[in-house]
């Protein structure tokens, strides 16, 4: 697998986006033209890092690294659905970290998921980010709904370890 940065692209990001649907995400169905405007506007790339995630020449999704500026970046991971179930989340999220915490020197990456995404879930745990808190009715639909949301967490102090740590689940509230 390889990870390349998104340049002039837009054909094949707007197929990508466009013709897969995106159950966990705030919209199942994402359109052409939204994608062109973002892409116009320069969401892929102010305060971002876009990157495709290739697996022999093959673009089998992409990564979106927000707040790149910010010490503590987040993500938006999204693979075609030939490709989901494959093990290749895990392997996104093992090379974002290798990537964030060694050449960027980060010191956490967090990601948030919808609680029923038991898939991204499992990528989480299998990549060594620790399950850091669940929110009640937090992740907000297009279409009106609303869902619970999970948020994971990797530090750079495991990463350089190689120990995952656990939160401490039952600290004294104040």
């Amino acid at each position: 697998m390889e990870f390349k940065l998104l340049q002039d692209e837009i054909d094949d990001l707007v197929q990508l986006m466009t013709m897969n649907k995106w159950d966990y995400h705030g919209s199942v169905h994402v359109h052409e033209k939204s994608v062109r405007k973002n892409y116009k506007k320069g969401y892929y790339q102010d305060d971002r890092e876009t990157f495709w995630i290739i697996d022999q020449g093959v673009k089998v999704g992409v990564l979106i690294i927000n707040d790149i500026s910010d010490s503590i970046p987040i993500f938006d991971m999204r693979l075609d659905e030939e490709y989901r179930g494959k093990g290749y989340g895990t392997k996104t999220l093992i090379w974002l970290k290798d990537y964030l915490f060694g050449e960027k020197a980060k010191i956490r990456i967090e990601g948030y998921t919808r609680a029923d995404n038991i898939g991204m879930r499992k990528c989480f745990s299998n990549a060594g980010f620790v399950k850091e808190g669940f929110l009640r009715s937090a992740w907000e639909n297009d279409d009106g709904t609303v869902a619970d949301r999970i948020v994971y967490g990797a530090i750079k102090g495991d990463w350089e370890s190689g120990i995952t740590t656990p939160i401490k689940l039952n600290e004294v509230p104040y």
